[in-house]
Order: C-alpha cells, then sequence, then structure tokens
C-alpha cells in the first residue's frame, strides 16, 4: 500500500505550518489551519482538485487582516486521512465538509472555492442551508461537452480502481523532476517556488495522486448543473483570461446559469490566479465581501 503524507517530514515545507492543527471527527483525521482572530467573520476556504491548503498560503494572510481564516485538505488529498472512497462524490463531499465545519463551531460567512471547491461551495449552499456569498475562483463548473462528460468520468474511475496508475503517475512526476513545467502546461500559471515544492510532493505521493482520481472519478458536474437556477446565494466568479484548465468561455457559460452571479475577469493570470497574484485577487475579493457578506443564517 502507498504511504501517506507525513506531517513531519513531508510537512516541513508546508507554509504556515504553525497554523496547523489536526482534527478527528469520527474516524477522519483533517488538516486543518486558521488564521486571524477567531472574533472575526470566518472565511471557510476549499481548494481544488489535487492540491491542499497550501495553495492558499498568499492569499490566506491577507484576507486574515480582517477574518478568521479556516481552510482544510479535502478529503484524500494532502495530510487529511480516513475518506472512505464513497466519500469523494460532490454530495457526499459537502456533507462531511459540514461535519468537519460543525466540529470546528464555526458559521462561515462566506465561502471561497477554487475551481472544483467552487462547485463543492455551491452544492453546500443547495444541500446544507448555507445563504452567505459564495467566491469562486477559476470555477469548475461546466460540464465537459458532448461525449466528453460521459467519457471523462469512466476514464477517471478505470484509472482510480487499477492501483498501479497512482503510483506511475506520481513515480512519472518524481522521475521527471519537472512540476514547474507541467503546472505551467496544465494550468497557464507561473507560481512561486514554495506553492511549487508542495505540488511537486503532492504529485509525487501516489495515495494523494489516488485521491485526486477518486475526486475526478466521483464529481457529477451534470446534475449540480441542473440544479444551479436554485441557488440563491450572492456568488463572485472571478475568472482569469489565461486560464488553460477551464476556459473563460465556459465561465460565462456557467455564469448565466447562477440568478445571483457576478462575472470578473482578471486578464493575464492561469488557473492558480490566486497563486500567481494573491494581492492581485485579494483587490477583487475585498470589496465584495465589504458589500456583501451578511451574517449567516443560523
Amino acid at each position: 500500500m502507498s504511504r501517506a503524507l507525513d506531517w513531519a517530514s513531508d510537512g516541513l515545507i508546508w507554509p504556515h505550518r504553525e497554523t496547523s492543527q489536526f482534527v478527528r471527527v469520527g474516524g477522519i483525521s483533517w488538516h486543518v489551519q486558521r488564521m486571524g482572530d477567531e472574533d472575526k467573520p470566518v472565511l471557510l476556504m476549499l481548494h481544488g482538485t489535487g492540491a491542499s491548503v497550501h495553495s492558499w498560503h498568499g492569499l490566506m494572510p491577507l484576507l486574515a487582516k480582517t477574518h478568521h481564516v479556516v481552510a482544510m485538505d479535502l478529503p484524500r488529498h494532502g495530510f487529511t486521512t480516513g475518506h472512505p472512497p464513497e466519500d469523494m462524490s460532490l454530495p457526499r463531499m459537502a456533507s462531511t465538509v459540514m461535519r468537519l465545519v460543525s466540529a470546528l463551531g464555526i458559521n462561515p460567512a462566506a465561502i471561497i472555492g477554487h475551481s472544483a471547491g467552487a462547485a463543492l461551495a455551491l452544492q453546500m449552499a443547495l444541500d446544507h442551508g448555507y445563504e452567505g456569498p459564495i467566491i469562486a475562483l477559476n470555477s469548475a463548473l461546466r460540464p465537459f461537452p458532448g461525449i466528453a462528460a460521459q467519457l471523462f468520468p469512466a476514464v477517471a474511475k478505470i484509472l482510480f480502481v487499477n492501483p498501479l496508475v497512482p503510483r506511475l503517475f506520481s513515480g512519472a512526476a518524481s522521475l521527471s523532476g519537472d512540476t514547474d513545467r507541467f503546472i505551467a502546461k496544465a494550468t497557464g500559471s507561473k507560481i512561486d517556488a514554495a506553492g511549487m515544492a508542495c505540488y511537486a510532493a503532492l504529485m509525487e505521493n501516489s495515495r494523494h495522486t489516488k485521491g485526486a482520481l477518486a475526486m475526478m472519478a466521483n464529481w457529477d458536474l451534470p446534475t449540480l448543473r441542473t440544479r444551479m437556477a436554485n441557488i440563491q446565494n450572492p456568488v463572485l466568479m472571478v475568472h482569469s483570461d489565461n486560464d488553460a484548465a477551464i476556459p473563460l468561455d465556459w465561465a460565462k457559460e456557467a455564469h448565466g446559469w447562477l440568478p445571483n452571479a457576478h462575472l470578473d475577469v482578471l486578464e493575464g493570470l492561469g488557473h492558480l490566479a490566486h497563486e500567481e497574484a494573491p494581492e492581485r485577487m485579494m483587490g477583487r475579493i475585498s470589496p465584495y465581501l465589504t458589500d456583501r457578506e451578511t451574517t449567516p443564517a443560523e
């Protein structure tokens, strides 16, 4: 069996390590980072597929000046362990994140989700009564077109059930040693050395890779698409025009499915815009929070 990432060794390079804690909820061990005054409004941060809390390392300190920021490694990602494979569907992941929110005793004033994390935030609004603002960064909301909608999840499932595949993926990443080129090609982003080191560690770990494949295999965006008209939350979609993973045209299409959404375009950045230019991203997020943040529903 592939080994889990080890916090005592692999975790030494993780940004803001001093803010990390491990929270047990049932049989699950969640890796959580919290930053900022606990008396301030809570921001819940949800990273995308294949990432971890490190994805927020530039943005969290900026948000923590005005909020209490809470981020976690999603199920079967990074240093979070114990989730069964069936928890990787969109509805099940929303439920397990809400159980963590309850265990932490927090009441998010807003949720910020990147890529697939944005879809997760919308699912939490639909299934768990979250009524506050949602900020969707380079969101992955549009189902793949045509036959790809059926083929992509099927291929991911085949890869997931073959135990050799995650090891081959992580082995290739380790042998190539070229995380920079891979990230640049896949996302259109150029990120800092701290973030790149974390992605390299994640890509070289087959257990994390298998978690990312499981998430892709169970991500049912077509069903979410049929329910988006029911989402009344205010939604800010911030999308980059150089996103190599999720084209801007897809974001424009998804924007039309949400009744109360605003689309803001960032020029010259890629899919990991919040890592490339956290100050610029903060410039889009901060005014929106100031204008629209409300007291969360009980």
